[in-house]
């Protein structure tokens, strides 16, 4: 019998496979992991941009699978970080190890339910959130642009292996995705007559017999939190890009209502109970009682609002009194889809109404929605310790781990330090990059601080002039959806096509960076998906754009109760949260520009905050060591002479046909590129013209004169074409058209 491979032989053979060459660090880190394995001990490393992370804990991880017989699972904070590991990273490790393990390693992707297509409500089993639209789409190609979305996603639902909305290249607006997907509080379960054929219980059941489960830090937290047993039974976790582990978790434990939920919840029930009607009307009366309130942080409920939820907490337990199946029946559809929507608002307005001791409620003002009740916990940091470093050695990785020098702050917020904390250790294992000789960090300093009106007409030519120079090859991070979208705008009025300008929002994030990948001369405009996870080495990306230090709101409710809270124990608070916030984000988008030995470029900090407030020395040592400047003529040349002599964009890899285990491939080892499903039908006579990335057709040229002669408001169309107000507006400027800006709750 041959002698069992080394972990170094392991990680040669697997860095060989996907043509990258061996670092010390990533070696180091690699070791690190296997030791934390064998001695049962919890391990925060950070690994510079470069390292390799991925594969110095993959390898790892498949040697302890095959060892231990038990899974390894790998959450990550996004979706780009999924696909990277499920599409190209686990590929080719499982064919580089495959002749040194004897056998293949095996890897799946399981996500929450409602990433995957329901068969039996593609079949009708239940009712479609648009009444009727699913019979309609059936037989009719012409029911609208929604229609024809729900009749593209019925045919792929019946050639798709994966049921993996990913797959699904272009994708479809989130409207037409809640058609044919089902939470899991919806879901029949096992009493599903299409149980057996189900996309979710097959990747799911695939998944307990493979070496690498790679799935979500929410999913992750949900199979922690509430013991659902999602993931089989494991003993080691890697959480990557965990500087983002507190954030999620908190997002997942947090609840909101508003009083649409409760009056849709009492629609949904119809005349399956004949209580409904009291559940109605208290939806109405929190909808009054929060019309009345500003936006903000609780600290205590108004006696409107404690009168709402309670009349909500209890008419909602009546009505699931009525909803349960009779004594040898089965829940249909119907009956599910309502129990879940009764079951939410009863379980949330309780928990308002409980006032627990970490909770946190504030009131938020959504445009469609009205206003909403928010209630998180303050901090995770005890519910982490117990729930997932428990029973598993936890490895946690990210390139900014470190503040200060040290992993306290971090280990901190997840429950790593005082009485009863487990043991750990902390390891930085650097970047192999010369990052003073590969890139400059140029902040403009001559811009006035950012105000809170958007972006500055200064900050918008600053932003002109730099991609001009660069030729295009621009990533640009903004601090927020409006800013992006807003800049993207006034981008493609100046550049018209000689530099294209893609913006989040416009497609799916994948697609979108691929695209980018592709085309050095585009830039890709975001938000903070962008920020982190988005790999594009090579010439395609020479210049990076922030906007604004990315501080938390200063109304943002949670990060001032915790600064309060820090205060209030002698703390600096706005250090302890909002510096902090602003340090991670910050080195996590100036993270973007180099990938690699070769990669050049510049990061253009347009706050100029970064060098006048007293907390700029902390930002400036959080991020890479590039190369300082203030000077713009200096960076306008070099970006200038970077594009002059930029070599072709690197190939760009479309991602992998997925099976229930991972890429599809042959038994060669060849993988096979995802198949593109054809767009949605539009009219013949589409315009050419474009309007904020949008091709308008006739049909919908007409829809918005009708929507102009019959007065309605430009909040009310963003919902009916599924686009910006801001392409709405300027298509309706280029028509001649006025429409009405009426406030959405008056």
């Amino acid at each position: 019998m041959a002698p069992r491979p080394t972990l170094d032989q392991l990680l040669h053979a697997a860095v060989a496979a996907v043509g990258g060459q061996e670092r010390p660090g990533q070696g180091e880190m690699a070791r690190a992991v296997a030791a934390a394995i064998d001695r049962d001990e919890h391990l925060l490393v950070q690994a510079g941009t470069g390292t390799g992370k991925s594969l110095a804990y993959l390898v790892p991880a498949v040697a302890h699978a095959f060892d231990s017989g038990r899974p390894a699972v790998v959450a990550t904070a996004t979706l780009a970080l999924q696909a990277q590991i499920i599409d190209r990273d686990m590929p080719r490790v499982a064919t580089a190890l495959e002749p040194l393990l004897g056998r293949r390693p095996t890897y799946a992707l399981v996500k929450g339910r409602r990433n995957y297509v329901c068969l039996n409500k593609i079949e009708g089993g239940f009712p479609d959130e648009d009444d009727g639209l699913l019979s309609v789409a059936a037989v009719d190609a012409s029911a609208g642009r929604l229609g024809q979305e729900v009749v593209r996603l019925r045919a792929w639902a019946s050639e798709t292996e994966s049921g993996d909305r990913d797959e699904l290249v272009p994708g479809v607006p989130e409207r037409a995705w809640r058609q044919v997907s089902v939470s899991a509080q919806e879901c029949l379960g096992s009493k599903c007559p299409f149980v057996a054929d189900c996309f979710v219980e097959r990747a799911r059941s695939a998944a307990k017999d493979v070496d690498v489960i790679v799935t979500n830090h929410s999913f992750m937290a949900i199979d922690a939190f509430e013991g659902r047993q999602l993931l089989p039974e494991h003993d080691l976790l890697v959480i990557d890009e965990a500087h983002e582990l507190v954030d999620r978790v908190t997002a997942t434990i947090t609840d909101e209502l508003t009083a649409s939920m409760v009056k849709t919840a009492a629609k949904k029930t119809g005349r399956l109970s004949e209580n409904t009607q009291p559940l109605d009307e208290a939806g109405d009366l929190l909808g009054s009682a929060l019309e009345r309130m500003e936006e903000g942080r609780l600290l205590g409920l108004p006696d409107a609002v404690s009168l709402a939820l309670a009349r909500i907490r209890d008419s909602a337990r009546v009505v699931q009194s009525d909803l349960k199946p009779q004594s040898g029946q089965d829940a249909d559809g119907a009956q599910q889809v309502a129990r879940a929507a009764v079951e939410e608002v009863h379980d949330n307005a309780e928990r308002i109404l409980e006032d627990r001791e970490l909770d946190v409620v504030w009131l938020g003002q959504d445009p469609r929605r009205g206003p909403v009740l928010h209630v998180a916990p303050m901090s995770v940091a005890m519910l982490v310790r117990d729930k997932i470093f428990s029973d598993r050695t936890v490895v946690l990785t990210s390139a900014t781990l470190e503040l200060g020098g040290t992993f306290d702050a971090l280990a901190g917020t997840i429950g790593l330090r005082g009485d009863g904390a487990p043991a750990w250790r902390g390891l930085d294992v650097g970047s192999p990059f010369n990052y003073p000789k590969q890139a400059i960090a140029y902040v403009a300093a001559h811009l006035p601080p950012p105000g809170r009106d958007g972006a500055s007409d200064e900050s918008l030519d600053e932003i002109e002039q730099l991609v001009r120079a660069a030729g295009g090859r621009s990533l640009g991070l903004f601090s927020s959806t409006r800013a992006a979208q807003t800049a993207a705008e006034v981008m493609r009025a100046r550049f018209g096509d000689d530099i294209p300008v893609l913006c989040q929002g416009e497609d799916q994030i994948s697609t979108l960076v691929r695209q980018f990948a592709r085309e050095p001369r585009t830039c890709l405009f975001g938000t903070l998906t962008l920020w982190q996870g988005v790999d594009v080495p090579g010439s395609s990306c020479q210049l990076v754009i922030i906007d604004r230090i990315p501080f938390p709101r200063p109304d943002d409710p949670l990060a001032s109760a915790r600064s309060q809270a820090i205060a209030r124990m002698g703390g600096n608070g706005f250090m302890a949260v909002s510096a902090t916030h602003a340090a991670l984000r910050l080195a996590q988008g100036a993270g973007r520009l180099v990938r690699r030995g070769d990669d050049r470029g510049v990061v253009a900090f347009l706050d100029s905050r970064m060098m006048t407030a007293r907390y700029a020395g902390f930002l400036q040592r959080s991020l890479p060591p590039f190369w300082p400047t203030t000077d713009k003529e200096m960076v306008l040349a070099a970006l200038a002479r970077l594009d002059e002599t930029a070599p072709a964009p690197l190939p760009v890899e479309e991602p992998a046909l997925r099976s229930l285990v991972g890429a599809r491939t042959d038994q060669d080892g060849t993988e096979h590129p995802r198949p593109v499903a054809p767009p949605p039908p539009v009219a013949d006579s589409a315009r050419s013209a474009v309007t904020g990335g949008h091709a308008w057709t006739d049909e919908q040229d007409e829809e918005l004169r009708d929507a102009a002669d019959s007065g309605m408001l430009l909040h009310e169309l963003v919902e009916h074409f599924e686009l910006p107000e801001a392409a709405i507006a300027a298509r309706a400027d280029q028509l001649g058209l006025t429409l009405a800006t009426g406030q959405l709750f008056d």
